[in-house]
């Protein structure tokens, strides 16, 4: 995407529902340079008037329209920038809303290859960037080019001669703003990315801090802290050097048009073609002058930096999930609740290897079945494709005859509950992570699922029971009582369709007990696919596939399994050992 085109499409969809507040500011930057020209031109009759010729009629006079153009400018510039903070927020909001909703939309994919601190990144750093180049810049560029042609007008008006030499030095600090605009993006981008990288290891670490202690590793990541802060700090520290680099410049160039302008007015003055008043008026204006000419000079650099985040965030907003609607898709009618794999292939890239291979599996409606299997014989891909959070290669899966792919997908997930090993909670209170099945769930309808999944009994022990707040993926609470809270959500959420991912794995015999008690509850009459580790659940099940290297080697419920399959044996009787 080319800077035209990024600078079309933040103005089209992100400032042009502001343009009314846009072209108000606009208006007070003309307010604000016609006052500012107005002090250097007043300096001319205060000079002549006042000091030369000691006129007491314009005593008053004069210096009242200096008090009265300071006033106007200091209220223009407050009112524009209140005017174009406003906007900016604004525009900051519906960035980070747009982006928001794109990644929540995001394929699962998408999450699995890069880390949620670069996504922190984009939404914050990256955005502020934008921000900055359609406030600030977008501000500064009505601001202080009407203030310099103001300023310039009142320099030609008192004598176009020195004018003329005062002009000539602008095109070199226009050379020297281009030459640090193209340096600041390349040094924007590479301050993005370590910016999120950053983030993504501080994520790491706030969520592992058990591990680092167990194993000792404090120094070992204080060292690779410093190293990730040392080179944002060398991003920081080269985006400084060059907007510092400006300074010395524009401050040589303009040390050399002072000079020139005080020779040339001498002579003038000396040849009687300018008034001493009109010098100091046109100096006035001048120096004035210096203050927009070096903003303007320094603008291409925060455009810069606001491309540089457009092209992180505008792709992020732009994609368009692989997983979504086709355009005939049906809502999906779940009568019995079961699912057929026909000839499923899948990999999660093009080249990669598969992960399954030619699949085919017929899960009974309103029964359990369990998948087992070595660790990374694809149980967990089988389960994840059930719900679309991937897509398959090759073949078709099918719930009571409708291919999912011909499905909505709100429709497909209203139908499917989840309950993994890996519980995922929210930093709220018990009742609200419990109703985040069912938003519109009764306290009765809440309290009905916590009894069932046995939550209820360590709730109640709680000082302020429902609304007792867990912490970050419920840190506050054991596993088990976790995981108990997880299968209450999924009871809420009724269900026909339930997928299991080794829920009841690194449990106690008591919590597990309990656990599979609530499972009970939860499966019953509902159509359940579950990755099998405990015999216990293996029993209870109506079917078993035996799923090796992405190939189903056996089938049939246990026992026609233990005569048939000689890989189902061994893995029964490692169970059996472990009891």
């Amino acid at each position: 995407m080319t800077n035209k085109e990024i600078l079309k499409r933040l103005y089209k969809d992100y400032t042009k529902k502001y343009l009314k507040k846009i072209l108000i500011s606009a208006i007070l930057a003309l307010i604000l340079a016609g006052s500012t020209s107005s002090v250097a031109y007043l300096l001319d009759p205060a000079i002549k008037e006042l000091f030369i010729n000691k006129s007491e009629t314009l005593i008053f006079i004069i210096p009242g329209l200096i008090i009265i153009a300071f006033f106007l400018k200091g209220i223009s510039l407050y009112l524009a920038k209140y005017i174009m903070i406003g906007v900016a927020e604004n525009v900051k909001r519906d960035l980070q809303n747009n982006m928001f909703a794109s990644l929540i939309k995001a394929d699962t994919q998408k999450f699995d290859e890069k880390h949620s601190g670069k996504f922190i990144g984009n939404l914050l750093n990256d955005v502020n960037m934008i921000v900055n180049l359609i406030s600030t810049a977008l501000l500064n560029l009505f601001k202080d080019s009407l203030t310099l042609i103001g300023l310039l007008s009142v320099m030609f008006y008192q004598n176009w001669k020195l004018s003329i030499i005062a002009i000539i030095m602008i095109p070199f600090a226009s050379i020297v703003a281009k030459t640090l605009g193209k340096r600041i993006g390349k040094v924007s981008s590479q301050q993005m990315q370590r910016h999120g990288t950053l983030s993504s290891y501080l994520i790491e670490i706030f969520k592992n801090h058990k591990i680092i202690k167990i194993f000792q590793k404090e120094e070992y990541e204080k060292n690779r802290s410093r190293k990730f802060i040392e080179t944002l700090k060398e991003a920081n520290r080269k985006i400084g050097i060059v907007f510092v680099r400006a300074s010395p410049i524009m401050e040589s160039l303009t040390g050399i048009m002072i000079a020139i302008i005080i020779f040339v007015s001498a002579k003038l003055i000396i040849q009687n073609e300018l008034e001493v008043s009109n010098f100091f008026s046109f100096l006035a204006a001048m120096m004035l002058a210096y203050q927009p000419v070096r903003a303007l000079a320094t603008l291409n650099i925060t455009v810069q930096q606001g491309l540089a985040g457009a092209r992180n965030v505008l792709p992020i907003i732009d994609e368009i999930p692989d997983i979504k609607d086709e355009k005939d898709a049906k809502n999906l009618n779940v009568i019995n609740g079961k699912i057929t794999f026909e000839s499923v292939e899948f990999n999660y890239k093009k080249n990669d290897q598969k992960i399954l291979k030619n699949i085919s599996l017929d899960l009974p409606g309103k029964k359990m079945t369990a998948l087992v299997g070595q660790s990374g014989a694809g149980k967990s891909t089988i389960l994840n494709l059930i719900p679309r959070f991937y897509n398959i290669s090759n073949g078709d899966i099918k719930i009571d005859s409708q291919s999912i792919y011909n499905s909505t997908l709100f429709s497909l997930r209203k139908n499917i509950s989840l309950v993994s090993q890996e519980t995922t909670l929210f930093d709220d209170t018990i009742k609200n992570n419990i109703a985040y099945a069912n938003l519109d769930a009764t306290e009765n309808e809440i309290k009905e699922a916590a009894r069932f999944s046995f939550a209820e009994e360590f709730i109640d022990k709680l000082p302020k029971k429902y609304d007792t707040l867990i912490g970050e993926n419920g840190v506050r609470l054991s596993g088990g009582e976790k995981q108990r809270l997880s299968i209450a959500r999924a009871i809420l959420k009724k269900s026909p369709i339930i997928l299991l991912d080794e829920a009841t794995s690194s449990l106690d015999a008591e919590t597990e007990s309990k656990i599979q008690k609530a499972i009970t509850y939860l499966t019953k009459g509902r159509t359940t696919i579950v990755i099998a580790h405990r015999l216990s659940t293996i029993l209870n099940s109506d079917k078993i596939y035996v799923i090796d290297n992405g190939k189903i080697i056996g089938e049939g419920n246990h026992t026609e399994l233990l005569n048939n399959s000689e890989e189902y044996k061994n893995f029964y009787e490692k169970q059996i050992r472990k009891i």
